[in-house]
């Protein structure tokens, strides 16, 4: 199945957006990261990227929030002047690649990270966050809690010690609490799950009763998928807990949709499973993601599928 290309007129008000974000923080580290990525996505990218820094530059106008079709004239950027052809650019329409919900993380954000990248930092409460490839974070420090929130992707916690305040983390329909511990929270296709190295947390997911398999102590780990609502828990050495840190995958009877997730986060382009059953079954293993397009090869060929890269845009999963 072909997706649409991107809507050039999408692709100006994610630019424009971009634009008012950087010209409003200009040295934020963030919001260059964003665009820089954002700019990477295809050559259609650059070109109206350029576009609009062009325009905005010979204009001299400040870009405002408002109405954005109000925003494209002020610039004399239209549906007509961007097309070339009648067609946007080639690689992204070969990927058929959506960009809306990653804009969404971004504009949230106070950290995010590339695709093959993981980042370690620390906050300033003394924990630490190592985040994996293609992940957001925000975070919300109060006098009562310090909250994070997982936008997309996965990061490890090596929680300090606060009694006081509370260490929450929120991924997709979960809360997870921490005093002083090391865990790992990953959302790989809407399954939802967590692990830990050290200490206890409590897991709390809305509208499902965890009961009591939502208290985790070291080396247990639980997942959730959102859309079934089926809870899974389990326990494993705890060395082997956040392995995608050294670009490993351990799994265990995981979905071969959330494990594709996982090693796409590792590999160029868009990885599309374009075979929906295929995607339910599981698989046990052991996952290199310093090569991850053989990591894929090893997930779906024992589920019966077949991985082939259409472009360096595009790789599609599909059955045999």
């Amino acid at each position: 199945m072909t997706n649409a290309a991107p809507d050039p007129e999408r692709l100006l008000d994610e630019a424009i957006d971009l634009t008012i974000r950087l010209q409003s923080d200009p040295a934020n580290s963030v919001t260059l990261e964003m665009v820089s990525a954002w700019r990477a996505r295809s050559p259609e990218h650059e070109r109206i990227w350029q576009r609009v820094a062009d325009a905005h530059g010979a204009s001299g106008k400040v870009l405002s929030s408002q109405r954005k079709a109000a925003r494209r004239q002020k610039l004399g950027l239209t549906r007509r002047n961007l097309i070339v052809g009648g067609a946007v650019g080639l690689g992204a329409a070969a990927a058929g690649v959506t960009f809306g919900p990653d804009l969404v993380s971004w504009a949230e954000a106070d950290h995010i990270t590339p695709k093959g990248e993981i980042r370690g930092f620390a906050l300033i409460d003394g924990s630490k966050v190592t985040l994996g490839p293609d992940s957001a974070l925000a975070l919300a420090y109060e006098e009562t809690r310090r909250r994070i929130r997982l936008l997309k992707g996965l990061a490890f916690f090596d929680v300090a010690r606060d009694t006081r305040r509370p260490f929450i983390v929120e991924a997709g329909r979960l809360t997870i609490t921490a005093v002083g511990t090391a865990f790992d929270v990953a959302d790989d296709a809407g399954i939802i799950s967590i692990g830990v190295e050290s200490g206890s947390i409590e897991a709390q997911a809305s509208g499902l009763r965890l009961a009591s398999a939502g208290r985790l102590a070291s080396g247990d780990w639980i997942s959730v998928d959102a859309a079934s609502q089926d809870i899974e828990r389990g326990k494993r050495e705890t060395g082997q807990i956040a392995a995608w840190r050294d670009n490993m995958i351990m799994a265990e009877k995981e979905t071969v949709s959330a494990l594709v997730a996982r090693i796409a986060r590792w590999h160029e382009g868009r990885v599309v499973l374009a075979a929906p059953n295929l995607g339910a079954e599981r698989v046990s293993g052991v996952f290199d993601l310093r090569n991850p397009h053989r990591a894929l090869e090893a997930v779906v060929h024992p589920a019966g599928g077949r991985v082939r890269r259409v472009s360096s845009f595009l790789t599609l999963i599909t059955p045999l």
